[in-house]
């Protein structure tokens, strides 16, 4: 019998100090069906390319099955990252598939950049608000996080250029378009002005494009990457979450060679590759027609989502609200007048099965109380005029 019996050690101060998402939290409390949820990112079900999905899977394990169920190479499906290479270079970022590394979803992109790049204590510049999580990957880095101030067209490039003189940074991370969470597109000339500030300081920039590809207005602005001063010192990220299905979790990483390198032994001691079979049917599927047909529908449809949010937030925020109107994407920023709690005022909106995502968690300087986040892909525009009529009865009536 054992007498003398010591308590485990203490976890990792990285796993006590970082938090969980709150965005996985809120979903957790609005998985009731009945719940109209403009919390969380997800793309709409029933727009999946289902049955184009399953003709990809059925080709594989019918033509290939031995290649397609065995062990891979840790760079990635060469026919996959080819298929890539050739939409990136389409976007005008000249790209070739062994300067790509497909990940786990580009989430993991993110956390292999993390550990290539980051020391403990190493400073990260990110935009204010920020995508949470990578304020997460970031603080299990142990890195020190640093806001940038933004406006309406997002980062503020003056801002950048000051904070990076006094805070000698190791990179700076930022979501160019149709930013997570506030739906904002970064215009051509602050994205040159970024370049030049990591060019004059010394940094490296991971630029996330999740979202590129859901454009249904305007022009598409070029990847950050393109421009003079960024080409060898920015790491892209991109994924097939929001564009195929987030259920493949297949992304992708494109970066200058030193740093692929350093990113695929990362992910070698990670998880060795990304799924064989979810990428060889993703080759498949991208190797057709298919994708490119589902992202019209997908647009369409977004886009008619967007409007029945956009155009009924008047009716359902405080008077004196203010929201955007993105291009693309997924998200509307909203922000009610000064006094009032997004935070505060989320459980009574869920007692009326209707939700939002409050905005102060995605800041990691000092948040504004009053602004949330709106996803409007999830549900076609009758519930979203429901949901706007079930979060009026909350925040119409609520006192700031």
């Amino acid at each position: 019998m054992l007498h003398d019996i010591r308590p485990a050690p203490a976890l990792a101060a990285r796993a006590a100090h970082t938090g969980g998402s709150p965005v996985r939290e809120i979903l957790a409390l609005t998985a009731r069906p009945e719940v109209i949820s403009f919390a969380g990112g997800l793309p709409a079900g029933e727009l999946f390319d289902a049955r184009g999905i399953a003709a990809a899977f059925r080709h594989v394990l019918d033509e290939t099955p031995q290649q397609a169920l065995q062990y891979s190479t840790t760079e990635g499906d060469t026919a996959l990252r080819a298929a890539v290479a050739a939409r990136v270079s389409a976007r005008g970022l000249a790209t070739g598939a062994d300067d790509l590394l497909v990940t786990t979803g580009s989430q993991q992109g993110l956390s292999l950049l993390a550990t290539a790049l980051l020391e403990p204590g190493d400073t990260v510049l990110v935009e204010d608000p920020c995508y949470l999580a990578a304020l997460q990957v970031f603080g299990f880095a142990g890195a020190r996080v640093v806001p940038v101030p933004t406006d309406d067209a997002g980062l503020d490039p003056a801002a950048l250029d000051e904070i990076a003189a006094r805070e000698r940074p190791k990179l700076i991370y930022l979501v160019p378009t149709f930013q997570n969470p506030t739906g904002r597109t970064l215009p051509a000339e602050r994205r040159a002005a970024v370049a030049g500030v990591a060019a004059r300081h010394g940094l490296w920039i991971i630029e996330d494009d999740p979202y590129g590809e859901l454009r249904f207005e305007g022009e598409p602005e070029p990847y950050l990457a393109s421009f003079p001063g960024a080409e060898d010192r920015t790491a892209l990220l991109g994924s097939f979450s929001k564009i195929v299905a987030p259920g493949l979790r297949l992304g992708w990483l494109r970066a200058p060679a030193a740093l692929r390198r350093a990113c695929v032994i990362a992910k070698q001691a990670a998880d060795l590759h990304t799924s064989t079979v979810d990428q060889a049917a993703a080759a498949r599927y991208l190797g057709g027609p298919g994708l490119d047909a589902h992202l019209e529908r997908v647009r369409g449809a977004y886009r008619a989502r967007r409007d029945a949010l956009v155009d009924g937030l008047g009716a359902a925020l405080p008077d004196g609200s203010r929201w955007n109107r993105p291009d693309g994407g997924m998200f509307v920023w909203a922000a009610m007048p000064a006094g009032y709690d997004a935070a505060a005022l989320l459980p009574e909106v869920v007692r009326h099965d209707v939700a939002y995502v409050p905005g102060a968690p995605f800041y990691a300087g000092p948040a504004d109380a009053g602004s949330m986040r709106l996803s409007f892909v999830t549900h076609p525009p009758e519930e979203i005029e429901e949901g706007l009529r079930r979060l009026a009865k909350t925040l119409r009536g609520a006192r700031p």
